[in-house]
């Protein structure tokens, strides 16, 4: 007879008494997804130049209309604090100085895959999915292009569009364009 055992889940309290406590240490490169701690892979450079160059073209582009949030935690509820690498959120005044924006507040989550591609399409597109997070692109490194995911039902979205280098794609939840062939 075999005997199954239970996974012990994580709540997003659970994760920063762990913090406080120094289990999870300051240096530690993890988010806590579906209850569990998973540790993010290490950042490679192009990965990091395209976080930037997406910040600072869309910080240009949206100044005033929106907050650019480069590699910080979005927190959901109960069991999940992931760190995307961009989140467009909506304006305010206190730049969520006093707690993390929930999904309510965003308009367009973004993760640069390299290493992570896979788990991105999966994990990541559920959750973001199942949150109500209405649109999330994926910016594939490797194939030079963006995966965009929109109208999430459940823990997917309906909608799957593939835009090439040679495309200039278009946000649905709050206007901006991404000219792809600046941005590769």
């Amino acid at each position: 007879m075999a005997i199954q055992a239970k996974k012990q889940l994580f709540t997003v309290d659970d994760y920063y008494k762990m913090a406080e406590a120094g289990i999870i240490k300051p240096d530690d490169r993890v988010e806590l997804i579906n209850g569990e701690i998973i540790r993010m892979s290490p950042i490679k450079s192009l990965h990091a130049c395209m976080v930037d160059i997406l910040g600072a073209e869309l910080n240009f582009q949206l100044r005033g209309k929106a907050i650019i949030r480069v590699q910080n935690p979005i927190r959901i509820k109960p069991y999940s604090e992931p760190e995307p690498d961009v989140v467009i959120t909506k304006f305010s005044k206190d730049r969520y100085r006093n707690h993390h924006p929930i999904p309510e507040d965003i308009y367009l989550v973004i993760e640069a895959a390299d290493t992570t591609l896979r788990s991105d399409r999966t994990i990541k597109q559920r959750l973001y999915a199942e949150a109500g997070i209405s649109e999330y692109w994926i910016i594939n490194l490797k194939a030079q292009q963006v995966e965009m995911y929109l109208q999430p039902i459940g823990n997917e979205y309906t909608i799957m569009k593939t835009a090439q280098i040679t495309e200039t794609i278009v946000c649905s939840t709050i206007p901006f364009e991404l000219v792809l062939e600046e941005l590769f």
